[in-house]
């Protein structure tokens, strides 16, 4: 029977820990607020007074914590009962920077660990499902890359560069946040027009945004701002959706206002709506201004 320890038992984690039980693993549990693990108890769990106590004997360890601050103080608090041959696996979401330093700074000192963040929810977590993100050394992934197969239903492991996993989970919850606030905003700009949230949701017959997506992406990450929906027209229709919501609160919609004025005063409305990403590639946007000019030019002769 395997040997394992979940230290953070949260939502995502007492979660991990109802699918592990499931399967029939020796589960062993910590968490800063004790009645949170007692909590998994019927499950079979043992609940551990400290970290230490929580990982001796385990063969892997599961943080599923806040922040970086929070790992660092739970990995220093785990070490004295740590087995020399145990692997940390960390889904903790945390600082790339901060993440690479980790990673380098305890393989260097013999503690074996490895950054798996996650795309899955509680619910997801009990049943196995969504999808591990994974980077760090190869024989680490390699030694767990089957148990984590168990865990979700695809497993994505991005080589030996320590923090990469880390980017791209940051990448994918600010498309999760910044979507879910700019639907809030739609269903404000609607209700002020008294159409009901689900009613506005009809939109999504008529268009698809994740090809919008992939197609504005494309262009912002190459640098391609020949216009199709100019900056100054788009500015435009975000003043009427301002104007319709109101003294309603928005989420989104006022910071992509303000951007857009910084470089419409700066001289790219006629370009493309993508130039809002125009300083992704370079410090200034020179670079990305003179292909504006240039490619309206060309289309004007």
């Amino acid at each position: 029977m395997t040997r394992i320890a979940y230290l953070g038992t949260g939502l995502l984690g007492s979660g991990f820990v109802y699918a592990a039980a499931k399967r029939g693993d020796h589960i062993t549990v910590w968490n800063r607020t004790a009645e949170k693990a007692h909590a998994l108890e019927p499950l079979g769990v043992r609940v551990a007074p400290t970290p230490a106590d929580a990982v001796r004997g385990a063969s892997r360890v599961h943080l599923v914590l806040k922040d970086d601050a929070v790992v660092e103080a739970v990995v220093a608090a785990l070490r004295p009962g740590l087995p020399s041959d145990a692997i940390i696996i960390d889904h903790t979401t945390t600082q790339p920077a901060l993440t690479a330093e980790r990673a380098r700074r305890l393989n260097s000192e013999g503690v074996r660990y490895l950054h798996c963040p996650v795309f899955i929810g509680p619910a997801a977590a009990r049943e196995s499902q969504g999808t591990i993100l994974a980077s760090g050394p190869q024989q680490l992934f390699d030694a767990v890359k089957h148990e984590l197969a168990h865990m979700a239903s695809r497993v994505e492991y991005f080589g030996e560069r320590p923090d990469l996993a880390a980017v791209y989970k940051l990448c994918g919850n600010a498309f999760i946040i910044g979507i879910s606030a700019l639907v809030a905003d739609v269903f404000t700009v609607a209700g002020e027009a008294h159409v009901s949230p689900a009613e506005a949701l009809r939109i999504l017959d008529f268009f698809n945004p994740s090809a919008v997506i992939a197609g504005r992406g494309r262009n912002i990450a190459v640098g391609d701002f020949r216009p199709a929906f100019e900056l100054e027209m788009a500015r435009k229709d975000v003043r009427l959706m301002l104007e319709t919501a109101g003294t309603r609160p928005l989420a989104a919609l006022p910071g992509i206002a303000s951007r857009m004025d910084d470089l419409i005063g700066q001289g790219y409305g006629a370009a493309d709506l993508s130039v809002i990403g125009k300083d992704v590639l370079s410090g200034d946007g020179g670079d990305h201004r003179a292909r504006v000019v240039s490619d309206r030019s060309n289309a004007a002769t």
